[in-house]
């Protein structure tokens, strides 16, 4: 009976995944931290007036997660909350910049990978709830 509930969890899950995100998952993790557990609209507002600069990049992941969801799931965008969002690393380009007596700095620009996934929120606990109260 437990592999049933596993697997009607592992159904109810929707992802979407952007690669190439142009910042170290250094600064990607506390932001993508703040929207686990949150419902998909509550996170989309905060995206919206963070003034980080790479909430755009998460913005544009989260909106394609919730259309995977509506689109190709027919899910409820009501119902859709943050179950997981995480971050692992990409490529790092390396640069060179010359300084004083014939020496060079290196600049690293790292990349990032970005994973959002929702899952739909059920009624069903809802209802356990109200009964026990």
């Amino acid at each position: 009976m437990n592999k049933n509930k596993v697997i009607n969890d592992k159904l109810n899950l929707v992802r979407s995944v952007n690669k190439n995100v142009r910042s170290s998952t250094r600064k990607l993790k506390p932001i993508l931290k703040s929207l686990v557990g949150k419902k998909v609209d509550l996170a989309l507002r905060d995206l919206e007036f963070s003034n980080k600069r790479i909430c755009g990049d998460i913005k544009k992941t989260l909106s394609s997660a919730i259309a995977n969801a509506e689109n190709n799931f027919q899910y409820d965008i009501d119902k859709l909350i943050v179950k997981e969002a995480y971050c692992g690393k990409q490529i790092i380009m390396k640069r060179f910049r010359p300084r004083a007596k014939g020496r060079a700095a290196p600049i690293i620009k790292p990349y990032s990978n970005l994973t959002i996934i929702l899952s739909e929120q059920k009624s069903k606990i809802k209802e356990k709830h109200g009964t026990k109260s």
